[in-house]
């Protein structure tokens, strides 16, 4: 996905400060990246891309980047943290922490998590925002490790997690099982942090109501003015894309993905121009090409990645769209007379 108008974000003021304890600078982990030093000495606001670009580079100058993640985690000052985290550091418990962290985390990096409670599991899936890049394997391992001490610290007691899966293996596996004090599994689709259910009622030894009071209407307050200074267009747009596979997204579930009620999320669409109905058309319409681009999908699983219930309501849409069939567009653009279709009784377009 292309870079948009609210792919920003910031990087913590300590950030550079801290790549010092694992032996790196700041100036050869920009240099490695192809990024400018200035970001060293002004406001450090990057893209995705750059962000990842700048965690790319990390790995690249460290020989372990287990061991480099672990201890740059574990010997990080409180004191440098980052308000976000400092709000969940504070929690009343571990429950209220990951909560806390899957709100703010998206003021200081591009993630999203989707915390699932389940049976005596509590499994957390980690997605980056405004990109389709792959993400760098030590920014994974980064932000579980980090989970997982939070909750150590904040409780003081050792917690271990069920279970850890990972796209893609890096670095020392076995001691990056002997921190999680659990398997470490790969080659999933998925990045994902498994925690015992039962740790989530554990009580924060660090809980601090009266600074909680300070900093979480000051969070929301930026929270909300990072919203209003985004297009609502292109963020819709972008959530409908993630939600599309396997079935239609709607308006209440965009909405609540995006903390708010449906008709806020209409008046707010409604200003900048547009509606939903339209904007899933486009997003569909986006992706539609996107697939068909690729030689791998079949018709029929193009389909169902836009949410379609069947292949012959899809034909129509594109049909609509395009003034052709999703075939022939495939293979006007591919020149690869060999793509063909699915045989299906394609019914009139009135």
């Amino acid at each position: 996905m292309t870079s948009n108008t609210f792919d920003r974000l910031k990087i913590p003021s300590g950030f550079w400060t801290e790549l010092h304890q694992i032996g790196i600078t700041g100036q050869d982990v920009l240099r490695k990246a192809h990024l400018p030093l200035t970001l060293l000495v002004e406001p450090v606001v990057v893209t995705t891309s750059q962000y990842f670009s700048i965690w790319h580079a990390i790995s690249k100058l460290i020989d372990d980047p287990v061991s480099g993640i672990i201890k740059l985690i574990t010997n990080s000052k409180i004191a440098q943290w980052p308000p976000s985290l400092l709000a969940s550091y504070h929690a009343r418990n571990y429950r209220d922490a990951l909560n806390r962290m899957a709100r703010y985390k998206q003021l200081c990096a591009p993630e999203r998590f989707r915390i699932t409670e389940e049976g005596q599991r509590c499994t957390i899936e980690l997605e980056w925002l405004y990109t389709d890049q792959s993400e760098p394997p030590m920014l994974v391992y980064n932000t579980f490790v980090a989970l997982l001490e939070i909750g150590r610290r904040a409780t003081d007691q050792p917690l271990k997690a069920r279970l850890v899966e990972l796209s893609h293996p890096l670095g020392d596996v076995k001691a990056l099982e002997d921190y999680f004090g659990c398997n470490i599994q790969f080659g999933g689709a998925s990045n994902r942090l498994t925690l015992h259910r039962s740790d989530l009622d554990r009580h924060f030894v660090s809980y601090n109501a009266e600074l909680l009071d300070i900093l979480i209407p000051a969070l929301d307050q930026t929270l909300e003015e990072q919203k209003r200074s985004k297009s609502i267009t292109e963020i819709v747009k972008w959530l409908m894309k993630r939600n599309l596979e396997g079935g239609r997204p709607d308006i209440q579930t965009i909405a609540n993905e995006l903390g708010m009620s449906e008709r806020t999320l209409q008046r707010r669409l409604t200003g900048e121009g547009t509606n939903f109905k339209l904007l899933l058309t486009e997003a569909r319409r986006d992706q539609a090409r996107k697939y068909l681009t690729d030689p791998s999908l079949d018709i029929k699983e193009v389909a169902f990645l836009l949410g379609y219930e069947d292949q012959n309501s899809f034909y129509r849409a594109f049909r609509l769209w395009e003034d052709d069939t999703p075939s022939n567009w495939r293979t006007t653009r591919l020149g690869v007379d060999s793509i063909t279709e699915s045989r299906v009784d394609i019914p009139p377009i009135h």
